[in-house]
């Protein structure tokens, strides 16, 4: 027989002090990976107080203590080992788990890279607390300690033991800023739990326990900004959207805040961030970013939260449909009156003022007047729901500066800018009548004839099509000329030659262009310009029947420029300038 010679094994078992040191990569990223994994351990001992401390952004110092369940030191010391966790017992348990963690990597994952100390302690009388230290994943020493009820971590020297690792942490104002989003993040996910920051010796959070959503909304992200946010609170089918979204009004291109939640856990998403924000679509400047808050609840095996090594992803079983109903939730919170911009210095909290509804129906039948000033508008049977009138029509409207149409609303004086809600009903009326056979058209006894540029006549060629549907027959009559057989009615004051020099001129310059859509880009330019116009005097027929077709569009409050429709004088604001409050 004959013998080989022995071949040494090149695949071996790694020792566990490099296992850990792997398993903190995944984990602990950066120091707001660790202050983020030690929040939610607290918060899933039942907390209802926490305190983190940082020093130069966690680099030198994180301590994190909290009033929760404390362990005893059996517990205490197998939670420093891999896997070891009281969240679950089976694999079954991972569908629709509750707790932040499950894994029990976090501990021994910071541990192995950090001198590490631990101070815990359940509350029971008849047993002493526990100190655990541990440099590098080595455990030093394990003996009594004097606590109250509640557990303390303290993480020394991140990364002191993998100078690699170390070096590519951010500076200490980088770090600082991730660090304050993690706890801002875990605040913002459990209002019921008290949290305070405190970095570098000052205080920069201090969120009080059993605070509501929108308090502490506030208390994380500042007065001002949820100032601008309105409610949201949607659901179709077994989804449900809650949050708030910011006014369109008051979105910029940079700055904004984002936070998604599903059942109460945070997570990131940018797909739903887009369809969040396709449901800003016609009321919002191209470039302009909204802060969004939202909390998606599916049942728990409809999503997969086990699915990323920080447990920052998910996975929806049916994701189009959450898309969707996010999508839906957005647009339908921007349509409310509460959406409308307010005047002064009062701003309400989000969600504040939602009482009864802000608008009535007519009678079903019951005829619109001057509804033939504007042409034809939707029965009462035909409209969306009870939003369709405010209930201030009964009181009286006025015209200012032959602009602005002005009436008592149900939250204070209301002023909507006649172009703007002209505009914003002709935008969605073309886009129905695009969408169908068309927009209705009066042929002309005498053809109108148009004059043109080379630039106005490619685009003439390529949007022939649209502008048939829109009501426009046009016929090339040599040269740059071109005649118009038929020209779209929207309303009597229309002048149709004007307004398609007008519509061919902005779409040559591409005005719009920002806009994706070609049908929308092209339904925007003629609404802007077949709308009737600011210092044109309307009569009070004419401005009652073009309010009850605003309140009929899906977006009342916003034109499609982005800019408001409709602004607020609340009477809370009234009061304030006269010296009532």
């Amino acid at each position: 027989m004959t013998s080989h010679p022995s071949v040494a094994r090149r695949i071996a078992i790694l020792p566990d002090a490099v296992a850990d040191q792997i398993a903190a990569g995944e984990v602990v990223e950066r120091p707001a990976s660790a202050v983020k994994e030690l929040l939610e351990n607290a918060v899933d001992a039942s907390a209802k107080q926490v305190r983190v401390v940082l020093e130069q952004g966690g680099k030198t110092l994180i301590e994190v203590s909290d009033d929760g369940i404390g362990m005893n030191r059996g517990d205490a010391v197998l939670s420093l080992d891999r896997h070891a966790t009281s969240k679950i017992s089976t694999a079954a348990d991972l569908v629709g788990v509750r707790t932040f963690g499950f894994r029990g990597e976090a501990l021994p994952a910071i541990a192995s890279v950090s001198r590490f100390t631990m101070v815990t302690h359940t509350g029971e009388s008849d047993e002493d607390g526990t100190e655990i230290q541990v440099t590098g994943g080595r455990i030093d020493r394990v003996g009594p300690a004097v606590r109250q009820r509640g557990t303390t971590v303290m993480v020394r020297g991140l990364f002191f033991n993998t100078p690699a690792r170390r070096k590519f942490l951010r500076s200490t104002a980088s770090e600082t800023r991730a660090a304050i989003d993690a706890v801002s993040t875990i605040a913002l996910a459990n209002p019921t739990v008290g949290i305070d920051l405190t970095i570098d010796g000052q205080q920069r959070l201090s969120a009080p326990a059993d605070q509501d959503a929108e308090a502490r909304l506030a208390a994380v992200w500042g007065r001002g900004l949820a100032g601008t946010l309105v409610a949201v609170e949607y659901a179709s089918g077994p989804v449900r959207v809650r949050g708030y979204a910011q006014r369109p009004g008051d979105a910029k291109p940079t700055g904004r805040r984002v936070q998604l939640f599903v059942n109460q856990r945070p997570f990131r998403d940018s797909f739903l961030v887009r369809a969040a924000e396709a449901g800003y679509r016609s009321a919002i400047h191209p470039g302009d970013r909204p802060s969004l808050y939202l909390a998606i609840e599916v049942a728990p095996e409809d999503v997969d939260v086990n699915v990323h090594p920080a447990k920052l992803e998910v996975r929806f079983r049916d994701r189009m449909s959450v898309e969707r109903v996010v999508e839906e939730a957005v647009r339908d919170a921007l349509g409310k009156l509460e959406a409308s911009v307010p005047l002064g210095t009062w701003r309400p909290d989000p969600g504040g003022g939602r009482g009864e509804a802000s608008w009535v129906a007519p009678r079903a039948g019951e005829a619109v007047p001057g509804a033939d000033l504007f042409g034809e508008t939707e029965s009462a049977d035909a409209a969306r729901g009870s939003e369709v009138a405010p209930r201030s029509f009964e009181a009286p409207i006025l015209q200012l500066f032959d602009t602005y149409i002005v009436f008592q609303g149900p939250q204070g004086l209301i002023v909507v800018d006649q172009h703007s809600a002209h505009e914003r009903v002709l935008y969605e009326e073309i886009l129905r009548q695009m969408s169908g056979p068309g927009a209705p058209a009066q042929r002309l006894l005498l053809p109108l004839t148009q004059e043109l540029t080379d630039e106005e006549l490619d685009v003439l060629e390529s949007y022939r099509g649209l502008l048939l549907h829109a009501g426009y027959d046009v016929e090339a009559f040599g040269g740059r000329s071109v005649i118009l057989q038929t020209v779209p009615t929207p309303h009597p004051r229309f002048d149709a030659g004007q307004c398609f020099r007008e519509l061919v001129a902005d779409l040559a310059r591409g005005r719009f262009g920002g806009w994706s859509n070609r049908l929308e880009r092209f339904a925007a330019t003629y609404a802007c310009r077949a709308a009737v116009k600011g210092g044109m005097p309307l009569a009070e027929p004419e401005m009652r029947v073009l309010l009850f077709r605003l309140f009929q569009t899906d977006l009342p409050p916003h034109d499609v420029h982005g800019r408001s429709t409709i602004v607020q004088l609340p009477r809370e604001e009234l009061e304030r300038r006269f010296g009532r409050r």
